[in-house]
């Protein structure tokens, strides 16, 4: 709750105007049963026409049932207002957040819990703020203020309240604290479901085309059934507090009615009394009802709010670390300090956060090489032999757990995570085309103009088609370029790493849906116009990188085999046989 509430008070102003509001609309609702005793026990019995002073009460006991509605209604929308506005801040700092969580947090909660917390917790959190600025307000007011008019009433008839209400509270309070934890269950449910459906939706192609629209059905239905049972549990625990407390207020109000009839036959009081104290009664019962919504509510808002709170608050793992100034413009070239490679990998090894923990087992192990200013670099190996880690690395998505990364003579530890990632232009398996504009896919919020943006489309063999558009680069793109071929994604894509001609150009097999003619071209291109860039291309074709300046073999995280193309056909039997296989 504190969380909620620190982000509410920069609201304070606003809020305290609310309740104001809500305080009087509230208060003014106890005038209506006054009234209502004074015209039956006050104007009814008095000698003479009384029709008008009968009439004038009518009148006023509409008034205030109109004020009462426009004053609730006013306190209303500003609280929706206002909660609306704070979950605005609260989803744009939850975004910015985990725009810059590291792989290894991302890792820790992933992708679908943190796609649930933007979503479902972050609905949670609204809607408990909206009430306890309205049902927050009144529901106290109706049930204590209920109880102090009663007692000034009758006082007698008052003492079965303050028989009742510790009972209600000790309930409440047992059941809400079993509450609050099968609401955090519910939640983690909802993530996995969140998953599933992502999964699903992303991959729906390769599920028709294998006919496994049942399988995936049997699997979200297994998740929805333990969702269901979640949250059947959750629901069932903290609605026990509502029929209780409903039970107790009635065997009470029964208890008030029998009572009442006694002192009434008895001339102890007076029948406007008793129909008024019904009347606070039920507002007392409205505001008990109340209070449980709000528990209920505060139960669910408190397991999201935790859930979101735990993303914003959580550290920056990925901490710059200031060393020695170090001018990178001739770095790799000849010189004292410039004899550093550009780009370095010395004696890394690396191991994934699972669940927050270490892994076991190393993702890769004792990996060293270097690449110079304006050269080049193969990566080639089996799947999961760790060619995307060493990218994951080279960017600082994560830390090395041992050894050191360069990048323009520097520890990667010693750059601002923007500075050193504007150095790339890069590729990624499975990258991601938006749904918009080509030249906003290009682009992508940088200072690229049209001109340049053609450039890059030329230069990535991607004209031909771009060109085919009636609008050009103004064409839209499907979600994930749904409405484009695997090769010109790729190809757009690439002019997206070459736009902002970048120091270092990354290809993490980038060329698989390419024919070997485009790919070759595309190649080629390369050499003749970004020869001051160094560029590391990941692939699985020899064709992709056999007339790069140095190419490493991977297997199984370590490197086993370095060198020319010439070198590895000579030295690395992994290297030759992978040749053998693809150009015989």
């Amino acid at each position: 709750m504190k969380f909620i509430f620190r982000h509410m008070i920069k609201y304070r102003g606003r809020i305290i105007v609310q309740l104001i509001i809500k305080f009087i609309g509230t208060a003014a609702e106890f005038m209506i049963p006054y009234v209502l005793e004074y015209m039956l026990d006050v104007v009814a019995p008095a000698e003479g026409n009384n029709m008008l002073k009968m009439i004038l009460c009518g009148v006023l006991m509409i008034g205030i049932a109109i004020f009462v509605r426009t004053m609730n209604i006013a306190a209303n929308r500003r609280a929706v207002k206002i909660a609306s506005e704070c979950i605005y801040n609260i989803r744009e700092e939850l975004f910015d957040r985990t725009m810059e969580l590291s792989g290894s947090q991302v890792d820790k909660y992933g992708l679908p819990s943190l796609t649930s917390r933007m979503t479902s917790d972050s609905y949670n959190v609204q809607n408990f703020m909206r009430m306890i600025q309205t049902m927050g307000v009144r529901a106290p007011i109706l049930l204590l203020g209920g109880m102090v008019v009663t007692m000034v009433m009758d006082f007698g008839l008052a003492m079965v309240l303050f028989i009742l209400v510790p009972l209600i509270i000790v309930a409440v309070v047992v059941i809400s604290r079993k509450g609050i934890p099968l609401y955090e269950k519910v939640q983690q449910k909802m993530d996995t479901i969140v998953r599933i459906m992502r999964e699903n939706i992303t991959g729906i192609r390769v599920v028709k085309a294998l006919s496994k629209e049942e399988y995936e059905t049997g699997r979200f239905e297994s998740a929805n059934k333990e969702m269901f049972s979640s949250d059947t549990t959750a629901s069932v625990v903290m609605s026990l507090p509502g029929p209780i407390m409903t039970l107790i207020m009635n065997i009470g109000l029964t208890v008030v009615v029998v009572l009442g009839a006694y002192r009434v036959n008895g001339g102890i009081t007076q029948p406007g009394v008793i129909l008024a104290f019904l009347t606070y009664f039920n507002m007392i019962l409205m505001g008990v009802n109340g209070v449980n919504r709000i528990f209920i509510m505060t139960s669910k808002a408190n397991a999201s709010a935790s859930r979101i709170a735990a993303v914003i608050e959580e550290g920056q793992d990925l901490q710059t670390v200031y060393g020695e100034e170090y001018d990178d413009t001739n770095a790799g070239e000849s010189g004292t300090k410039e004899t550093k490679p550009y780009i370095a990998f010395e004696n890394v090894n690396f191991k994934y956060m699972k669940q927050g923990n270490e892994a076991d087992d190393y993702e890769l192990t004792d990996i060293s090489f270097k690449l110079e200013k304006g050269s080049s670099l193969g990566i080639i190996g089996a799947t999961g032999s760790g060619k995307t880690t060493i990218i994951n690395l080279l960017m600082r998505f994560y830390d090395a757990t041992e050894g050191s990364v360069i990048v323009g003579g520097r520890d990667v530890r010693e750059y601002k995570l923007t500075e050193l990632r504007k150095k790339f232009g890069v590729v990624f398996q499975n990258d991601v085309i938006f749904a918009d504009t080509l030249m906003e896919n290009i682009a992508f919020g940088r200072d690229v103009d049209e001109k340049r943006a053609m450039e890059a489309v030329t230069e990535a063999r991607a004209a031909e088609f771009v060109g085919e558009y009636e609008d050009g680069l103004n064409h839209k793109a499907d979600i994930h370029g749904a409405n484009m071929s695997g090769g010109q994604k790729q190809r757009i894509l690439i002019a997206r790493a070459l736009a902002a001609k970048p120091e270092i150009l990354v290809l993490d097999d980038s060329s698989s849906a390419l024919d070997y003619k485009t790919d070759a071209l595309l190649r080629q291109m390369i050499r003749e116009h970004y020869n001051n860039t160094s560029t590391i291309i990941i692939a699985q074709r020899i064709s992709s990188i056999m007339n790069l300046d140095n190419i490493i073999v991977m297997d199984d995280g370590h490197i086993v085999g370095q060198g020319t193309h010439e070198e590895l056909m000579e030295n690395c039997k992994q290297y030759s046989d992978i040749y053998e296989i693809q150009m015989n």
